[in-house]
């Protein structure tokens, strides 16, 4: 097995950020941060590409801890990159608007409500992105994206390219330290800051992303994984099963053959 080799890695994610626009007509990119790692390694990508960079904190009702850490790091890159700009828009009034607006059955769905939230920040993002000529950068990595489909269709999953799509999350966690993310964020449970409250990733999963991961590569014989494992992996297959519909491309009824 190769070893991860933070330094080719990053280089060549800036790389392909670069080359990506070069031909298009846009100044460079727009990252929404969370206060987690891999928010903010995508936006210390971003950064680094020399390009116009904005980095979006856009709570609605969030946990302080999750609000600081995101504030926190924007500081930090803006500090540090001429080309990078932090922008608060507080979406709280906005979602309340709304949750007054939908029916009771709906704002009453604490999931239904979790994903518009996400919604609502993908919204704000490109109404920004598009103004400044900036392309919504995503920050769902391997096991979110293509393991578990742990994202909100049309929310944090609405975006124009994803540089750390490919990376796993033990490879975020490598490559963030080494271009110096801040370390309350390194060491944070992830999160995807939906809810308003601490709760994490795991909490709702059942599972950490070391185990995904091995349930990801997994091929094997079932009857040689310990109990956990088994347990990990029904979580996972269950999951990628599910939520498949986030995952493929967006079915079109085909009219070969009868026009």
């Amino acid at each position: 097995m190769s070893t991860f080799n933070c330094s080719k890695i990053a280089s060549h994610i800036i790389d392909w950020l670069n080359v990506y626009i070069k031909d298009i007509p846009v100044k460079g990119f727009i990252v929404g941060i969370s206060g987690g790692v891999d928010s903010a390694l995508v936006a210390s990508l971003c950064a680094r590409t020399n390009k116009k960079v904005i980095l979006l904190n856009l709570p609605i009702r969030q946990a302080k801890s999750e609000y600081r850490r995101a504030q926190k790091q924007i500081e930090q890159l803006e500090n540090e990159y001429p080309n990078v700009e932090g922008l608060k828009i507080d979406l709280t009034h906005s979602f309340e608007c709304l949750e007054k607006t939908l029916p009771e059955d709906v704002n009453s769905n604490h999931l239904v409500m979790a994903n518009s939230r996400a919604r609502l920040r993908m919204t704000t993002l490109y109404a920004v992105g598009q103004t400044n000529q900036l392309l919504i950068t995503g920050t769902g990595n391997k096991i979110e994206d293509f393991g578990i489909g742990f994202y909100t269709k049309y929310g944090d999953g609405g975006v124009d390219l994803n540089p750390i799509g490919d990376l796993l999350k033990s490879e975020v966690f490598l490559l963030a330290k080494h271009l110096g993310v801040i370390q309350e964020i390194v060491e944070a449970k992830p999160t995807d800051g939906l809810w308003g409250d601490e709760r994490n990733d795991e909490d709702q999963i059942g599972a950490t992303y070391d185990e995904l991961e091995f349930a990801m590569s997994f091929k094997g014989d079932k009857n040689t994984l310990s109990d956990r494992q088994k347990v990990v992996q029904e979580i996972y297959q269950r999951l990628n099963s599910i939520n498949q519909h986030k995952m493929i491309p967006i079915p079109v009824c085909s009219l070969e053959g009868l026009k």
